[in-house]
């Protein structure tokens, strides 16, 4: 026993002692994005052969989205179906639920690979992030593989199916079908390939798995599980803080099969949170006989979860409520293509909201936006799947199910699990199969799963049925019950169910459009108008939803309600409900944020609860309104004070003060009988002594006069993919921004920048994203301005017939 201990500890300080004395040869390994592509939309015959000519083939950048272009058409994918989710009882025809743009059909991508840069004795993986939809692999003619869900990241080893002597062809199949998806899903190869060129002695694919089980203020063990590949390697492991000064490193060679275990501590270790999302940074180096093999970078968060009965959500110790929005994956004008310049704005304008929690609806994360999530400091639900074995659409998920759902769950869960901003996996949404025995044991199987590949974090399911999953066990056996609406049976789920608690899995679906407002003021649901617009005075939603105020009420009212996630945070494309019988209504109207991403009025109602560290005071409607003289006009208020008082053109409106009288008047200040007279509003708030402490004033503009120009950054990247956002807004000659000002904008970019997309925010405008002229709506629009790969000045200039132009000045470094 001494003898094997002494050996033990002799080989270990031989191991430490050669790496002090060697000098370490090798190369790690090597990644390369493939972005430049030919691309051909429609079916044709011998496009995955070698010696293919594809000369005449579009030349793109992959991310890329074939369908964003348009035009949009009413018939494509035109639905006739009956949605249970929105209890309808018969079938009728649903003209832009897919978002009437033309990604049905099938596409093909082709690209080379230069011969330098495949290496002799080289393990070599091609891998995707997303590809929409039915992906068929080809390298030199040779299929290697399929993947039919488009939101599903995988890999292929093609080691053994490359030339060694002359260039390769990578050429990959899509097809999307109609009937197969609820919103617009868009087509093509729409979020990153690489190319990873490793030495056979390497680390597996998405071989890491990163666990803090325990932190205190002194110390945190940091766990790292690492699938090797290859006999008689040590494992070398850096860990350095935010800052990149080393705090520990770890040598070993014990391993258990394929794998690799350590534990290394940290002392006063600092904390992934919400407000201070600190990231360490582990570098793991892989070698064999004293040459590096191998080396990868995981950046990493020290934190701690929990959820019971007893507290909710703990994130470190400390009870935290979901504050979160549901995002679907298009990013409005730019479509499905992935940009992590436009997630950043996305998710930058939702922290000012105060959102601290993000679902992923209802499809797999990008891994930018969880990247940007660690980074910025936001909690993450990752979802799965719209559907299981029974459909919702005749050509879903449904059709693959029973094949991918294990596999598919095993990659997302591979992929991502190394992320802290993750906290919960979801196996589904409002699936069909939560009535029935069937269905309860699918839900166990894949909650099993997620358990098996991650023990650290809990599962849900968004239910909507939840009659039914109070009666046949289905919601019982969720580590979280997660309800989509039905707030009136919150209170006898929460009896039924064992878990001690209830998730706001999808909350609200209110519905409005940015500054179109209906009189009289009414509270309802389904409620439709001719101009296919609706209130933003945030009181219309759905026959299966209800208004924000009634989520608000359960969270501060109820402990064991454990926070929510509103459908949505920006609108998206297709789903245009109450309008989705009508045309030409082609993208949502459910969105806290238009799809342009310019906040509704609804904005500042989550605001004024969720920001707590910031004022908010907010008037509505606007005050232009021609031939409403003398008519009621009511007012809100939108404020994180309890009191205001209202004035129109200086005379006093009254003092209102949030009470309990209704969920409504509990979180809104409101003034019903206000008439109209123009001139100004102005609102002042009060603290809780009665004191004043804020004021607001909006007033009635004049004739259009001219163009003022924002950006959201002025400064950005020159690697030909960052982007500046500009808001456009219509002004009359004293600058007040004239909030019904339609006229038609021109764009023109110079410099070292690009024009790349615009959208105003309606719901129900045909024009193209990417033409370089589009009609305000509400007064306003954004227009996307583009880098190339040049440093330089760029400048944009907006122009409208009878309105002075505007002009701002950029810049790429």
């Amino acid at each position: 026993m001494e003898n094997s201990l002494l050996s033990k500890i002799t080989l270990i300080s031989v191991i430490y002692t050669f790496f002090i004395v060697c000098v370490v040869f090798g190369q790690s390994r090597d990644v390369r994005e493939l972005k430049n592509w030919k691309f051909h939309l429609g079916e044709i015959q011998n496009a995955d052969q070698y010696d293919f000519q594809d000369k005449a083939w579009e030349n793109v950048i992959v991310p890329h989205d074939w369908a964003i272009k348009g035009p949009f058409d009413k018939e494509i994918d035109k639905q006739v179906v009956r949605i249970d989710q929105n209890n309808e009882k018969e079938a009728t025809e649903k003209t832009g639920r897919t978002g009437a743009l033309p990604f049905i059909g099938v596409g093909w991508y082709r690209t080379k690979i230069p011969i330098e840069n495949i290496k002799s004795g080289k393990q070599v993986i091609l891998t995707f992030d997303g590809a929409m939809s039915n992906a068929e692999v080809f390298i030199n003619g040779k299929k290697i593989g399929n993947r039919p869900y488009g939101y599903s990241y995988f890999y292929f080893d093609i080691t053994d199916n490359l030339f060694s002597d002359r260039e390769n062809v990578v050429a990959v199949r899509l097809e999307n079908k109609a009937f197969s998806s609820r919103w617009y899903p868009g087509a093509g190869i729409y979020r990153k390939v690489k190319l990873i060129l490793k030495d056979k002695v390497s680390f597996k694919h998405w071989g890491h798995f990163i666990t803090t089980p325990y932190i205190s203020d002194e110390v945190a063990k940091v766990n790292i599980k690492s699938q090797v590949q290859g006999e008689n390697v040590v494992l070398k492991t850096i860990i350095r803080d935010s800052n990149g000064n080393l705090v520990n490193q770890n040598l070993t060679s014990q391993r258990f099969g394929d794998e690799i275990e350590q534990s290394i501590s940290i002392k006063n270790p600092e904390i992934w949170d919400i407000d201070s999302p600190i990231l360490y940074t582990a570098t793991l180096e892989l070698h064999q006989d004293g040459v590096l093999k191998d080396s990868e970078v995981i950046k990493f968060g020290i934190r701690d979860i929990d959820f019971s009965a007893e507290r909710g959500f703990e994130l470190n110790g400390k009870v935290v409520k979901f504050k979160g929005v549901c995002l679907h994956h298009d990013l409005g004008p730019l479509g499905i293509a992935i940009n992590k310049s436009a997630l950043r704005r996305q998710l930058t304008i939702l922290k000012d909201l105060g959102v601290n929690a993000i679902r992923s609806s209802h499809n797999m994360p990008s891994l930018e936006q969880l990247e940007l999530c660690d980074e910025i400091g936001f909690l993450f639900l990752a979802e799965s799947f719209d559907e299981w074995k029974k459909p919702k659409v005749k050509n879903g998920y449904n059709l693959y199910f029973d094949e991918w759902a294990e596999k598919d769950i095993v990659d997302l869960v591979h992929a991502t699990r190394n992320h802290p901003s993750i906290v919960m996996w979801s196996a589904g949404n409002e699936v069909p199969d939560q009535w029935g025995s069937d269905g309860v044991k699918r839900a166990k199987w894949l909650q099993d799963i997620f358990h098996r590949e991650d023990p650290t974090r809990p599962v849900t399911v968004g239910m909507d049925q939840v009659k039914a999953v109070m009666e046949n066990g289905f919601g019982a056996i969720l580590d979280v019950p997660g309800l989509n609406y039905r707030v009136h049976l919150y209170e006898e789920a929460y009896k039924l169910f064992p878990q001690g608690m209830i998730l706001g899995s999808e909350t609200a679906s209110t519905v409005s459009s940015r500054g179109i407002y209906k009189f009289p003021v009414e509270m309802g649901f389904n409620k439709t108008h001719d101009d296919l617009q609706s209130s933003s005075y945030d009181v219309e939603y759905c026959s299966w939803s209800n208004l924000p105020d009634d989520d608000f009420a359960l969270q501060d009212d109820k402990p064991w309600v454990i926070g929510e996630f509103v459908w949505t945070g920006f609108d998206y494309l297709g789903e245009p409900t109450p309008y989705d019988n009508f045309w030409p209504s082609r993208s949502s109207y459910f969105g806290i944020l238009d799809l342009a991403g310019l906040p509704k009025d609804r904005y500042y109602l989550y605001r004024s609860r969720w920001n707590t560290k910031e004022e908010t005071l907010h008037i509505l409607p606007h005050w232009n309104w021609k031939g409403r003289e003398g008519e009621k006009t009511p007012v809100f208020v939108y404020t994180n004070y309890d009191s205001a008082e209202l004035f129109i053109n200086g005379k006093s409106q009254g003092i209102q003060k949030k009470n309990n009288s209704s969920n409504q008047h509990r979180y809104r200040l409101m003034w019903m009988d206000v008439v109209y007279e123009p001139g100004e509003v102005k609102v002042v708030a009060f603290d809780e002594k009665g004191s004043a402490v804020a004021q607001k004033s909006i007033k009635t503009a004049g004739a259009p006069h001219h163009i003022l120009l924002e950006a959201d950054r002025t400064t950005i990247t020159a690697d030909g993919e960052d982007l500046s956002f500009v808001t456009a807004t219509i002004v009359d000659k004293e600058g007040i921004p004239v909030p019904n000002a339609t006229n038609r904008l021109n764009f023109e970019v110079s410099g070292e920048g690009n024009f790349k997309a615009v959208c105003n925010g309606d719901a129900t405008s045909l024009e193209m994203f990417h033409l370089p002229s589009m009609k305000a709506f509400s007064g306003k629009l954004v227009v996307i301005v583009e880098s190339t790969k040049q440093a330089g000045n760029i400048q944009l200039k907006v122009s409208g017939k009878g309105l002075r132009q505007g002009q701002i000045n950029l810049s790429s470094k």
